[in-house]
């Protein structure tokens, strides 16, 4: 993050400007940025705002601003860079790191530039401070006294920087280009005599004294014209020697000497890169696209990974196998973005670079600012290669940039600094796990290929309990290669337990943990919380609506957390809006969980139980809802919402595996009345899937129900256990269930669970050989549902009997039924209107109506197939292929 007062006031951010809003707003920035880390008192700011005298609501509207600007900074990042918008009593103060502020680095140069001893190092400078230049002062704000007079000092120290630069270039003897540089802001201000003095004697020492001299006679008539004055005694004067000069006989003054060329000229060609790495394997493609990423001018490369990856030895293995590329020298610096000892500071790290470079140490500058210029200065067309390893900031890679075209830079980082592919067009060169093979190579650089031979799926088995991290396959490695008589399977042994894995990949200070450990503790506060929490999530991946369950903030909060996360590597986003961890990762997240909030969990099991219900009236409309919410439940900060069937059916999959786990969790906890709920919460997935191994899933929900002594709860889990069971042909398991749900809701008081109940139970008997007793408790599931008028459980009942109709023959019968289903299901309920057509066409063969059949199984197989109904689409398409060969 940078703000910019040298033209267009503006916020910048790794992805861009920064959208300000009103000039007001805008202007108070300015005024803030213009006094950084002072406070400015509310009369001073209105005095900002206002062009005016302020309207007696000034102080409102000002409040409102500086509320608006507090919550814009904080909503891109503005803690992570120092910087705070605080109220002091009836003051306002800006707290940062005034470096950010463009003007603040100008002064700081363009003061530096001035205590220079050779003429080369202040052009340096004041150039560059000069670049940070865009317009106008303050460009965008209103044109208040106290803006205008700000602006107008800016203007003047900016002019009187273009005069000490033109004045530098003229005792290097580039008169030449300090005519360029004075004569472009003398036509601007052409009444600022020192400006027209400064380009009459470079004029004149270029050799061009006659256009020196007619720049003299048209600024003497526009001063007479404009202001009705005669020229000053600076003009005066230059002007008098400039006519002493034409009239001397003498030859032409000589211009002052230059700096020496020893002084600037690189007098080694450095060598810092580290050794190249031991047994390096794999990365062909990778070594392809950074060899792709360095051509063109001055490419950035960025190459990013998660911790333990093997960036910094891909990087130095590369600029080492490159070295004929880059004949001007290598420079490497580590930058400690992510370690326990301090980031060393930029001016440190360009002085280092200077001493390699050949500067002498006396004529290293004393600021970073002035380092970074003479580097940028000796870089230029030279062919050196800058490695800058373990960043943690596009702000900390910056001022380490080289100036040439023809340089290049590799910069490697845990993070996928976003801000230096905006700003410097930096080419990410991404690195993932080692695929099985590369990694099982690498073991068996360490462990020799004849051990890795012996037993070749031990190694398979271990590269993939290492995640395919080069550094948790050298840890191993390691430990192998310390015990030469032990088994690689046994290692695998070890590793397999989840509770030891993390232990065993640390050797000393190094290993995955401590890797991940320093990771973590460079996030933002809220990212950091916000993986501590992962730890206590009962899944493989989540979204941001249960990641902000589990840190209890908003989901748009949560979702900048994960994305903050996932720069860091430590999340991917496989499927879009949903975070997935690697397996370590997920340990050491797991092994922080005790540091998380402890309400988390529940928050996350209550986000679980609105969801689920929004879901199942989102894929079963109409339908009962499989529970009511438990009374001490605590509601969200908001509920996704499902735009149909499908969308809710894909909730259910990607959330299986966490509400399985939010079952256990649930009962770890003591709360079996979360446990039960959640185990039936799917059951809309259930019915579409039904030999998806749901049942231990059920068992569990069915022990919570039983401990929470509650029939309506036991009812229900028996009754939905009960037809899993039997669809999985365990019919005698699933008669004792469905033979005690229908009195279990009786008790309860709930007629829709004794009828749904009841329809399960026939339907099973009447698999099951028990015809007249099924079609007896059909009729009586039917009554029930109609007594109480729940259309969903009518249409449940009479599907169901007349099912039973058609396998008796009584073909006019199932048709009446399911006609009178038709009318009464709803428009939405997709797999149900497909279900009853199905049903219906069978009906309408058996009385030989083959046509309307037809039609009927035809609409049928294509409502599964657009609903994802596989088993409808299925039953449909087999009983045409029946029809067709007039079965």
């Amino acid at each position: 993050m940078e703000f910019r007062l040298l033209g267009s006031v503006a916020v910048v951010t790794e992805t861009g400007d920064v959208a300000l809003g009103p000039a007001k707003r805008t202007s108070l920035l300015a005024a803030l940025l213009l006094r950084p880390n002072t406070a400015v008192n509310v009369t001073g700011l209105m005095d900002a705002l206002w062009e005016d005298e302020p309207p007696t609501h000034a102080k409102t509207v000002l409040q409102g601003h500086v509320s608006r600007l507090r919550a814009l900074l904080a909503a891109h990042g503005a803690e992570a860079y120092g910087v705070e918008l605080t109220t002091q009593g009836s003051a306002y103060l800006l707290r940062m790191p005034e470096s950010l502020v463009d003007a603040h680095r100008f002064e700081e140069l363009v003061g530096l530039a001035a205590t220079q001893r050779h003429a080369a190092d202040s052009v340096r400078m004041l150039r560059e401070a000069l670049s940070y230049w865009q317009g106008p002062a303050l460009t965008g704000t209103v044109p208040s006294g106290p803006l205008e007079a700000a602006a107008t000092a800016l203007e003047e120290l900016r002019l009187s920087s273009v005069e000490a630069l033109a004045e530098a270039y003229g005792k290097l003897g580039e008169h030449g280009r300090a005519a360029a540089v004075l004569r472009t802001e003398a036509v601007a201000h052409p009444l600022r005599e020192s400006l027209a003095a400064a380009l009459m004697t470079a004029l004149a020492r270029a050799g061009r004294r006659s256009d020196a001299l007619d720049w003299y006679h048209r600024t003497r008539r526009l001063l007479a014209e404009e202001l009705g004055v005669d020229p000053g005694g600076a003009l005066s004067e230059t002007y008098a020697a400039l006519l002493r000069d034409q009239g001397a006989t003498g030859p032409a003054p000589v211009p002052e000497p230059a700096a020496p060329a020893a002084a600037v000229e690189v007098l080694a060609v450095p060598e810092l890169l580290p050794r190249a790495p031991r047994g390096f394997t794999g990365r062909t493609a990778e070594t392809e696209l950074l060899d792709r990423a360095a051509g063109g001018e001055g490419p950035v490369c960025l190459v990013t990974g998660p911790a333990g990856v093997g960036k910094t030895a891909f990087a130095v293995h590369w600029a080492h196998r490159r070295a004929d590329r880059f004949p001007d020298g290598r420079l490497f610096a580590d930058l400690r973005g992510f370690s326990d000892t301090p980031a060393p500071e930029a001016g440190v790290v360009l002085r280092e670079f200077l001493l390699a470079l050949g500067v002498p140490q006396q004529r290293v500058p004393e600021t970073a600012v002035g380092r970074g210029a003479l580097f940028r200065s000796l870089t230029a067309g030279r062919r050196i290669l800058v490695v800058l390893d373990n960043a943690r900031s596009s702000e900390q890679v910056r001022p380490l940039l080289p100036g040439g075209d023809h340089c290049v830079t590799v910069v490697t980082s845990r993070d996928r600094l976003g801000g230096l592919i905006a700003s410097d067009a930096a080419r990410p060169v991404p690195l993932a796990q080692l695929p099985r093979a590369a990694a099982t190579e690498l073991l068996a650089s360490v462990l020799g290929e004849a051990r890795i031979a012996a037993e070749p799926d031990a190694a398979a088995r271990l590269a993939g309990l290492c995640d395919g991290l080069p550094l948790a396959l050298r840890v191993t490695a390691a430990r192998l290669a310390e015990r030469p008589a032990r088994s690689l399977d046994s290692m695998v042994g070890e590793l397999a337990d989840e509770q030891g894995r993390l232990a065993l990949l640390d050797v000393e200070d190094v290993g995955v943990s401590a890797a991940l450990r320093l990771t973590v503790q460079q996030l933002p506060d809220s990212a950091a919380r916000a993986f501590r929490a992962l730890g206590l999530h009962t899944g493989s991946d989540l979204d941001h609506f249960a990641a902000a369950a589990l840190t209890g903030t908003t989901p748009g909060r949560a979702a900048a957390d994960l994305e903050r996360l996932a720069a860091a590597h430590l999340l991917t986003e496989a499927v879009p809006g949903r975070w997935t961890p690697h397996d370590l990762v997920r340990l050491y997240a797991r092994g922080l969980a005790p540091q998380a909030d402890p309400e988390g969990l529940r928050r996350l099991l209550d986000h679980y139980l609105y969801t689920c219900l929004a879901a199942d009236a989102a894929a079963e409309p109409g339908s009962q809802p499989c529970y009511a919410l438990p009374a001490d439940v605590r509601r969200p900060a908001a509920v996704p919402e499902f735009e149909n069937r499908t969308a809710a059916l894909d909730w259910y999959v990607a959330e299986r595996p966490a509400l399985e786990g939010a079952v256990a969790a649930a009962t770890a906890l003591g709360l079996p009345d979360r446990a039960w709920r959640l185990a039936l919460a799917a059951w809309p997935l259930m019915l579409m899937r039904l030999q998806d191994g749901w049942t231990p899933l059920l068992e569990a929900g069915l022990a919570a129900a039983e401990a929470v002594g509650d029939p309506d709860a036991e009812s229900r889990t028996r009754a939905l256990l009960g037809w899993i069971l039997h669809q999985e042909g365990r019919h005698e398991e699933a008669l004792v269930h469905l033979e005690r749900a229908p009195g279990l809701a009786a008790r309860a008081g709930d007629p829709i669970s004794e009828a749904i109940a009841v329809v399960n139970h026939a339907a099973v008997l009447d698999a099951t050989g028990e015809c007249g007793r099924a079609r007896a408790l059909m009729e009586e599931a039917v009554t029930l549902a109609d007594r109480i008028g729940h259309p969903s459980t009518q249409v449940l009942a009479l599907q169901h009997l007349a099912a039973h109709c058609l396998g008796a023959g009584e073909y006019e019968e199932a048709l009446a039924h399911v006609l009178r289903a038709g009318e009464l299901v709803a428009p939405d309920a997709v797999v149900v209107q497909a279900q009853l057509r199905i049903v219906r066409g069978e009906a309408l063969a058996g009385i030989g109506r083959l046509e309307e059949a037809a039609h009927q199984l035809e609409r049928a197989a294509a409502d599964s197939e657009a609903a994802g109904f596989t088993e409808g689409t299925a039953r449909a398409t087999e009983r045409l292929a029946r029809l067709a060969a007039g079965r």
